[in-house]
């Protein structure tokens, strides 16, 4: 019987291990593929020129500014929108109707295909508010599919803060905003980084839902309203329907990771210098930022 009950413990570990190296292992192949193709044609003018010959040559630059203005507006609709509703679930009961309702919506938004949202957004967005294919549209697309990993992200960070924080803060008097901006969310805010990381990386990888909001053009976006095309998107047209353009589909496919390593970086180094990742913090920290 002690013999069995190791070997089970064995193959367990022994489980493990391979599901971690598989794992590994797919993303060093994809990665790698990525980058040994990429590396090569990776140049200055590359990211500083537009689109040729419907992106065969030439460069990605507008294509850049156009996916820095999308993610850029989809995270400012999202973070204010996202922390409200994770303080007000945080506010009520579990078991509240409304907290129960919310937690199902947030389920199903999370697993709605995100062509059905491009629909959706096509539909609303572009066409009954008038919006068309653009910036804008496809922002408020994107955010509709961040909403729920960043709200669940900072509810789940904030209802693990213990409730002796609570009291202490009550036996202060201190008052409710202070509260929220002072103590709370500064503690939650590893887990809201990491929200942010996760829900960057969805908004950067996003292919279906821009194609019927954003639009597909190359030129440079003038303002929000005006068509832009992702580097998600380019990627998957030089790929799919434009000969010759394997090449620099690769190519900027090795910038967008690179442009997201840049930012997931630097988010966990502001948070660590702004001393969001400090475990150590106390009712003596509360005391000195209260």
């Amino acid at each position: 019987m002690h013999m069995s009950k190791q070997s089970n413990i064995s193959l367990l570990g022994l489980s493990t291990w391979l599901a971690a190296i598989l794992v590994m292992a797919a993303f060093i192949w994809i990665t790698g593929d990525i980058i040994i193709h990429g590396v090569k044609n990776i140049s200055w003018e590359f990211v500083t020129t537009a689109p040729q010959q419907a992106g065969r040559s030439g460069g990605i630059y507008p294509i850049i500014i156009s996916t820095l203005w999308i993610v850029g507006l989809a995270l400012a609709f999202t973070l204010p929108l996202g922390i409200a509703c994770a303080l007000l679930m945080n506010e009520m009961d579990s078991s509240h109707i409304f907290t129960r309702v919310l937690n199902v919506c947030l389920d199903l938004l999370a697993s709605m295909p995100s062509i059905v949202i491009g629909l959706f957004g096509n539909a609303f967005f572009s066409i009954a508010l008038g919006m068309g294919f653009s910036i804008l549209s496809g922002a408020l697309t994107l955010s509709i599919m961040m909403l729920p990993l960043f709200i669940l992200s900072s509810y789940n960070s904030i209802r693990q803060i213990p409730a002796q924080y609570y009291q202490n803060s009550f036996s202060l008097k201190l008052s409710k905003s202070t509260l929220v901006f002072r103590i709370l969310l500064p503690i939650a805010m590893p887990g809201i980084v990491t929200g942010i990381i996760l829900c960057t990386g969805r908004a950067l990888a996003e292919t279906a839902a821009l194609l019927f909001t954003s639009g597909y053009v190359t030129r440079m976006p003038e303002s929000v309203f005006d068509s832009g095309r992702s580097m998600s998107i380019h990627i998957y047209d030089l790929a799919m329907n434009v000969p010759g353009g394997n090449n620099n589909s690769y190519t900027t496919a090795f910038v967008l990771i690179i442009l997201l390593l840049f930012i997931n970086s630097s988010a966990l180094r502001m948070g660590k210098k702004l001393g969001y990742f400090d475990s150590t913090q106390d009712f003596t920290w509360m005391r000195r930022h209260a």
